[in-house]
């Protein structure tokens, strides 16, 4: 995760999500965090109906082990379901009407989950099948988890190290040690630091799976200083002797000494690919973590023309975001450039427009508010659900977040003015902090 740095009294922050698996993690631990921390459930139910998938039911409840209480998320097939393959799954991500930020995180993770399984089963990656994951419960799972991250505004995700358990699984292939096999590829391949398992009994059983490993793998496992402002714990179904659950912390990174933080520069020319592919390529490489992506035309010897792919990526990011490049583009080799940047602090507030609730990013200076500007991409949603011009939902959106120009950056918004409306607004708790 890149560090972050301070530049006289403007401090650059962003959301951050950190996730403690002290008792491992599973899909629906990280569903049921992410609830309990404030994410509305209908989103996430809203999330997987954007993906043609009905006969599936996601239920939540309390739950509690001594002192901590937290949320279980069930997530239930209705009826035979059928046994989904990775090509099957990619199709149905493409062609969802999922927010692309959702979109391709949740690519991003199949195609990680895809990979390991494919290596634990000896078989060409397209042909696995999910129904050792659950296949419709990974689907809820992962989908949901990128869902509810990105309307929680996550800009950097953190976990400490985490535990697997021990002893036996039972699977469709007999008992498997734990961790199972493809839990363990996933280890190795997103290099997952292994924390020792609770104490209590003497064997734990699994307590890591496939999915929740697929999921913390794209996560840093460098926890830059933060305030947190939320809370969540998610409760897996097995009962154990200690707190079956996953905590997670929502909040802002905090300012540190300047000179830590690292990014780069990566740019290759290319002359020689179809033009159309530079839409995908651009998305794979925001999905692969990269902070910023452009495009320059530019005419390279003998007079061809040809166009710069540049990306500004954390150092950590690196391998990822060349692979994508390599992978995805015709490109032979990639330069890498160290960069400097000053970044205006930034943070996300909602204000509730006549068609629904738009996500504001204000940005400050001098310790005070100084622009807030409407996600296009949930203007867009709502401009699709309602048939409203996109424009007037985004220029209302506009109008609403005037209200926080001029207030100072360091005063936390009370609860009147956490969210503007265009007319009386039943209030939205899946945004308020827990208590």
């Amino acid at each position: 995760m890149r560090p972050l740095r301070s530049f006289g009294e403007a401090f650059v922050l962003s959301r951050i999500a950190v996730f403690d698996p002290f008792s491992g993690a599973s899909g629906d631990m990280i569903l049921g965090a992410l609830v309990d921390a404030g994410v509305s459930l209908a989103l996430i139910q809203d999330a997987v109906l954007q993906l043609g998938i009905e006969d599936v039911r996601i239920t939540s409840q309390p739950a509690s082990a001594g002192a901590v209480r937290g949320t279980r998320v069930l997530v239930e097939p209705v009826g035979a379901q059928p046994s989904r393959d990775w090509r099957t799954i990619r199709l149905l991500l493409e062609d969802s009407a999922l927010p692309p930020p959702v979109r391709d995180a949740a690519l991003t993770i199949f195609a990680a989950l895809a990979a390991a399984e494919a290596e634990a089963h000896g078989q060409p990656v397209e042909q696995v099948h999910f129904h050792e994951v659950g296949g419709v419960d990974a689907i809820v799972d992962i989908v949901g988890a990128c869902a509810a991250l990105h309307a929680l505004g996550i800009e950097q995700i953190a976990s400490h190290p985490v535990a697997v358990g021990t002893g036996w699984v039972r699977s469709d292939h007999g008992l498997l040690p734990v961790p199972a096999p493809a839990t363990a590829i996933l280890l190795v391949q997103k290099a997952i630091p292994v924390r020792p398992d609770p104490p209590g009994a003497p064997q734990a059983g699994e307590l890591l799976t496939p999915t929740g490993a697929a999921i913390l793998g794209v996560a840093s496992w460098h926890i830059p200083p933060h305030v947190s402002d939320r809370l969540g714990y998610g409760f897996g179904t097995r009962e154990l002797p200690w707190p079956n659950a996953l905590r997670l912390w929502i909040g802002e990174t905090s300012p540190i000494a300047a000179g830590e933080s690292e990014e780069l520069l990566l740019e290759t020319n290319i002359d020689d690919m179809n033009p159309q592919f530079f839409e995908p390529l651009s998305e794979r490489l925001f999905a692969a973590g990269a902070l910023d992506v452009w495009l320059t035309p530019i005419t390279m010897k003998k007079g061809r023309p040809a166009t710069v792919v540049s990306a500004i990526v954390p150092a950590e990011r690196r391998d990822e975001v060349e692979r994508a490049l390599f992978v995805e583009s015709t490109t032979i080799g990639v330069r890498a450039t160290p960069v400097s940047r000053t970044r205006a602090p930034r943070r996300f507030e909602t204000v509730t427009t006549r068609w629904g609730d738009v996500r504001l990013k204000l940005r400050g200076w001098d310790g005070r508010v100084i622009g807030a500007m409407p996600e296009y991409d949930d203007c867009l949603r709502l401009s699709r659900a309602s048939g409203a011009p996109v424009r007037e939902i985004w220029a209302e959106a506009n109008r609403l977040g005037e209200v926080f120009a001029g207030q100072r950056w360091s005063d936390p918004l009370d609860a009147k003015n956490r969210t503007s409306s265009a007319e009386p607004d039943p209030r939205d708790d899946h945004w308020q902090n827990r208590k």
